[in-house]
């Protein structure tokens, strides 16, 4: 998949915080992500949470061609690919085979790199809250994926931070992790395009 433009939000010099920046930069894409998800209709069904995973693990085999975490990403896939077993074998649809995900991009992990975690460790917090909204309507399925890390998903995000100040931490690793961030969510929004096209 051709990587999108990015629109990055310049960080002013004074802003210490990546969080706060990685914030500021993402705020557009975060919004129209939010508002396009399948999950983002006002009765969602179980039919769109299985697109939702599918959704996701589209863009995690994409985020791949990224330097990023592997480690995690495949954490991640395991996760999605556990729970839409578990959804289409409710929808009594076949299990499709995860399709072969890109090689992953030369050079190591950096700044870049965490700015693409940031999106993916604040996607679980934001799981948590659509499944607060959604368990009683898509029962007696489990959602586990939305679920995250259950009642350990706010201290894995505060460790998380703590980890990503540690390592963000000039003017130059903060622009990179805007950077990364913002691919991130451009990726997600180029496979929710390819997938409305191919609906």
């Amino acid at each position: 998949m051709a990587l999108p433009a990015t629109d990055i939000r310049r960080v002013p010099a004074s802003a210490p915080d990546p969080r706060d920046a990685l914030r500021r930069a993402t705020a557009h894409l975060h919004a129209e992500v939010d508002a396009n998800m399948p999950l983002a209709r006002p009765n969602p069904s179980l039919a769109d949470y299985r697109r939702h995973l599918a959704l996701l693990a589209d863009w995690v085999r994409a985020l791949r061609a990224l330097p990023v975490d592997v480690d995690r990403l495949d954490d991640e896939a395991r996760r999605l690919d556990a729970d839409l077993f578990e959804c289409e074998r409710m929808l009594n649809i076949p299990h499709a085979t995860p399709s072969q995900s890109p090689g992953r991009a030369d050079g190591a992990t950096g700044p870049f790199g965490w700015g693409v975690a940031y999106v993916l460790e604040g996607s679980r917090l934001g799981g948590q809250v659509m499944y607060r909204r959604l368990a009683d309507t898509l029962a007696p399925h489990s959602l586990a994926y939305l679920q995250g890390a259950g009642r350990e998903t706010g201290a894995r995000w505060a460790a998380f931070l703590t980890e990503l100040r540690q390592h963000v931490r000039t003017e130059a690793d903060i622009g990179a992790a805007c950077e990364g961030a913002v691919q991130a969510f451009a990726l997600l929004l180029a496979c929710h395009r390819a997938r409305e096209r191919s609906a």
